[in-house]
């Protein structure tokens, strides 16, 4: 398990996995019991993203379009997650951890 790979994860409650993306740090990924990621949306984009959210598709290893929302990170036990899914894309990690930057207001400390 690595960081910025998407993966299956069904929330408590939530009728269907969905994917998500892992954001912890790539030591944590590879190594602990929990990690950090953030939620997708498997639904079609199609609407453009909010400031807090980004769009991944099949450059990233998705079928369609697949909004994810970065104001809300989530610990998950690894043995949680589902199958890998694909990974997000070199051109879009900087644009994906920008956001989840600015998502949460640390941006303003930086």
């Amino acid at each position: 398990m690595n960081q910025w790979d998407i993966v299956s994860w069904q929330p408590p409650g939530w009728p269907e996995p969905h994917p998500a993306v892992i954001v912890s740090h790539p030591g944590r990924a590879a190594n602990k019991p929990d990690v950090e990621v953030i939620l997708c949306s498997t639904k079609r984009a199609g609407w453009k993203a909010e400031a807090h959210e980004v769009i991944l598709d099949e450059a990233d290893g998705l079928d369609w379009p697949t909004l994810c929302k970065c104001d809300l990170i989530y610990a998950v036990s690894r043995k949680a997650l589902g199958a890998k899914r694909g990974h997000v894309s070199d051109q879009r990690k900087g644009p994906l951890a920008r956001t989840l930057l600015a998502a949460h207001g640390w941006a303003a400390w930086m």
